[in-house]
């Protein structure tokens, strides 16, 4: 195991507001100097290139440059979510986990080999200054953005508080691309928000699993407590995940001490368990968890547990289907690797990669004429996704990118309380079962 560094397990959807990771153990079977049968031959040939290049290119290279170029093409050629980090990026991901950072406040992805807008997080520039879910990023203060790396593009948008970067957005609609010109600011993410409906339903959003999540989670628990709610509904739509041991104190704040919330197997097959915590102090209301296609990660990984113990209904649509672990290796030079280390799997032992949590109750939102939708990603749709080893995808399951007769589903950009169909079929659940338990028994 690696003891001279932290190691870092992290879930991440791919997003630029946040990136979550976690100090932990290391879940290497062996150590990092064995080396195999052919390995140094290897070397050398790589060794012998990066030489040839040096002397005989036509123009003067940087040999960093070149090395930390030949590192991304290994990561990249794995997973969608292994990468290299090198230094700024590296230390922009610490930052991150305080939820805080300055920036422009959006989450991206790559789709169709383009940048694209998964979602603008409420009240940050970009979200004030137009940008939508679904946007192709074009440019990046000029630079074309179609070889890009997520994390090249996440260093672009972010820097200083106070300077400006221009952003070329095409969206269906646009007649050509437009220039958003975006001030960065600090992006304080606060991940809770809270409110009780209809008197007595509390209601709490959780945007994304950061070092805060469990106490302002707390916080909002208490505070929804004191107006006397009868019942529960946790929303995880749209929450692209975080940190495994915020999605584990998350948690524990519906189930009782010790229950497992999940489990993690590497290439070993060694398990490592996660377990509430909570000195038995936990909120046992009748409970609905929302849930749709940005459902991901860490949002997984708390539906999968309060469904899996029968905790919690869970209402809305299929979620994304992130069910890998990445470990944060740092190097000596100041930079790291992502690596994807392990799967990880519910209480009774799914797996969700590719699959995503399935509903108990499927509720389609409404997509009114009018309304503006976005394409839906999930992990199936990534390029070089992992497989689902429980479920054994056939050979025939091939990635929807490479199926062009096939219709990607849409999903809403926005969509206005009173329309809110999830919502409104969850409240509706809750006060029937209240009707249900105060019907007097018979006999």
């Amino acid at each position: 195991m690696l003891r001279r560094k932290s190691t870092f397990v992290w879930l991440l959807i791919i997003a630029v507001a946040v990136s979550g990771f976690l100090v932990g153990k290391g879940i290497f079977p062996g150590r990092v100097d064995a080396v195999e049968d052919g390995h140094y031959t290897r070397i050398k040939t790589f060794a012998e290139t990066l030489s040839i290049v040096k002397q005989n290119y036509v123009e003067e290279v940087n040999e960093k440059e070149l090395v930390q170029g030949a590192i991304k093409g290994m990561l990249n050629s794995l997973d969608p979510h292994s990468s290299f980090l090198p230094p700024e990026a590296f230390k922009e991901m610490q930052i991150d986990t305080k939820g805080e950072f300055s920036g422009l406040g959006i989450q991206i992805g790559v789709k169709d080999k383009m940048l694209t807008v998964i979602a603008p997080i409420e009240d940050t520039p970009a979200y004030k200054a137009g940008v939508k879910a679904g946007d192709k990023i074009l440019k990046i203060a000029g630079e074309p953005t179609q070889e890009i790396t997520l994390q090249d593009a996440v260093t672009k948008l972010r820097g200083p508080k106070g300077t400006s970067i221009t952003i070329t957005i095409m969206r269906e609609g646009f007649e050509k691309p437009k220039d958003f010109t975006i001030v960065r600011d600090i992006i304080q993410l606060k991940s809770v928000k809270s409110k009780v409906i209809d008197e007595k339903i509390g209601y709490v959003k959780l945007t994304q699993f950061q070092q805060k999540s469990s106490s302002e989670m707390e916080e909002a628990l208490e505070k929804l407590k004191k107006e006397n709610i009868n019942s529960l509904v946790l929303d995880l739509r749209n929450n692209p995940g975080g940190l495994l041991n915020a999605a584990v104190e998350v948690t524990s704040h519906f189930l009782p001490e010790g229950k497992l919330v999940v489990y993690i197997k590497g290439r070993s097959g060694d398990k490592q368990e996660f377990h509430t915590v909570n000195n038995n102090k936990h909120y046992d209301y009748p409970m609905v968890v929302l849930v749709n296609e940005g459902s991901a990660s860490a949002s997984e990984i708390v539906a999968g547990a309060l469904q899996d113990w029968g905790r919690s209904v869970v209402l809305g649509m299929q979620t994304f289907g992130k069910g890998s672990v990445q470990t944060v290796i740092p190097l000596s030079d100041g930079s790291a690797l992502r690596l994807t280390t392990a799967r990880y799997y519910t209480p009774k032992g799914r797996s969700i990669q590719t699959t995503g949590i399935t509903p108990d109750i499927a509720v389609k939102p409404i997509v009114k004429e009018e309304v503006k939708t976005h394409p839906v990603i999930r992990e199936k749709d990534l390029k070089q996704h992992l497989k689902n080893d429980a479920a054994k995808e056939k050979e025939t399951d091939t990635d929807v990118e490479e199926d062009k007769d096939i219709e990607m589903p849409e999903a809403p950009v926005e969509v206005s309380e009173k329309d809110d169909l999830q919502l409104q079929r969850a409240l509706d659940l809750l006060k029937t079962w209240k009707v249900f338990k105060d019907l007097p028994k018979a006999g």
